[in-house]
């Protein structure tokens, strides 16, 4: 076998688990993302507090990007609002549409990703 289809072929293989990895990462992150807990928060968490609903296109068109910066820094709440014991939280933070980040006094709603940045963090 020639050198040229040795790397060909590992080359392959590189491709083919680099697109199943990914496939099932983004799997995952779906499930999660549709998971509703019940979240307490803590009276004075330095973490950034991510709002959102699991059937809502501007929180799906993010999550993902908000869910990797968090597997690394580990600094974000997640809190589904379609989990019906969460939505106390709504006078709290006078909440009015998702997705909404809240960090200390900062606050952005919407998906624009330098202001998510400016929030989370990067």
């Amino acid at each position: 076998m020639t050198l040229i289809k040795r790397v060909s072929k590992v080359l392959a293989v590189i491709v083919v688990v680099l697109a199943v990895s990914s496939f099932a990462s983004h799997q995952y992150v779906n499930h999660v993302e549709k998971q509703r807990p019940v979240v307490t928060l803590a009276k004075h968490s330095k973490k950034v507090l991510f709002f959102y609903r699991d059937d809502c296109p501007d929180c799906q068109s993010i999550f993902h990007r908000i869910y990797w910066h968090n597997a690394i820094s580990h600094n974000i709440v997640f809190i589904n609002m379609n989990q019906p014991q969460n939505r106390h939280y709504i006078p709290k933070y006078q909440l009015t549409s998702v997705p909404t980040l809240i960090h200390g006094k900062q606050r952005y709603t919407g998906t624009n990703q330098q202001k998510i940045k400016q929030i989370v963090g990067d």
